[in-house]
């Protein structure tokens, strides 16, 4: 018998960095909002394998002295809205550890970046590796002041946003945008980009021209994405939906509605039948970098296993 979500813990991964204690806060109220208790784990990377033989180095610290897990404690020290906690040291590769932790978690939420790396990246390899990897749902929390260009005036209040491909909807992202949505009490704005204009090769060097009106191709697409909310708007009557339907670049669009949004919700990539690893699809991975807001990437039904 499978472990009823509800009783699942949301995971706040922390390595003692600042961008992992605002992916603590963020963890925080996402368990307070599903009444799942919180764990919070550090991996911490133990450096016996890389020492040259005959050095004595110290061991793995000991559950009770994690000086990590101690910064959090007191981090949170009279906090009285706090779920129940749970605090977990661990040792190994974060980048390994932290997806496996997936498994039996309902949400795992880490900050976009780590105590270690470059300071130019804009997304720390641990982040990258539980999205791509992990069995569910990943959330990343960027460093404030990310810049967002192109943006339209938003209307006030609490908004999720969520990108839907029309050509390969992904029915659990979607339920897992219209769920969060309704537990924000938040309108859900769903971002359904088609190429435009399409090209077409004759030959090597020349492109026709779209023989297809672009209007015809914005109704079609407009008409998809209204027949795949449907029945999420059965499940979520209470949930105000805003699709919006553009031509050219998806990432771009989601960037750009990602500022002053509570959260923007995209799928991970189906797993192919040449190319059976995981993968985090062109999409997901620029919105990772370059949204402002955090972002969920969940993955397909299909890879659950």
């Amino acid at each position: 018998m499978s472990t009823p979500k509800s009783t699942l813990p949301v995971i706040a991964a922390v390595d003692g960095s600042d961008d992992s204690l605002r992916a603590l806060d963020w963890a925080l109220g996402a368990a307070r909002g599903r009444g799942a208790p919180l764990r919070v784990v550090h991996v911490w990377q133990y450096a016996a394998a890389w020492t040259p033989p005959g050095v004595l180095v110290a061991g793995p610290p000991g559950p009770d002295e994690d000086e990590v897990l101690d910064q959090v404690r007191t981090y949170l020290d009279g906090r009285s809205d706090r779920p129940v906690m749970e605090y977990l040291g661990l040792q190994g590769a974060p980048g390994a550890v932290l997806p496996e932790l997936g498994a039996t978690a309902q949400l795992l939420v880490l900050g976009s970046r780590g105590r270690g790396g470059f300071a130019s990246l804009l997304l720390g390899s641990n982040g990258m590796a539980a999205a791509r990897d992990a069995d569910c749902p990943v959330v990343v929390v960027p460093r404030p002041g990310r810049e967002v260009h192109d943006a339209a005036p938003a209307e006030p209040g609490p908004r999720v946003v969520v990108g839907l491909h029309v050509d390969s909807p992904d029915d659990t992202t979607l339920a897992f945008a219209f769920a969060e949505a309704a537990l924000r009490e938040a309108r859900l704005q769903v971002v359904a980009a088609y190429p435009w204009p399409p090209q077409t090769w004759a030959s090597a060097g020349e492109l026709v021209p779209p023989v297809t009106d672009q209007d015809a191709i914005e109704n079609e697409t407009r008409i998809l994405t209204e027949s795949l909310l449907a029945p999420h708007r059965k499940d979520h009557p209470d949930v105000r939906v805003e699709p919006y339907v553009a031509p050219g670049d998806a990432a771009g669009h989601l960037v750009a509605a990602s500022k002053d949004a509570e959260l923007v919700v995209v799928g991970r990539h189906r797993r192919r039948l040449l190319s059976p690893a995981r993968l985090i699809g062109s999409v997901t991975q620029a919105v990772l970098l370059h949204a402002a807001s955090p972002v969920a990437v969940v993955p397909p039904q299909a890879l659950e296993e």
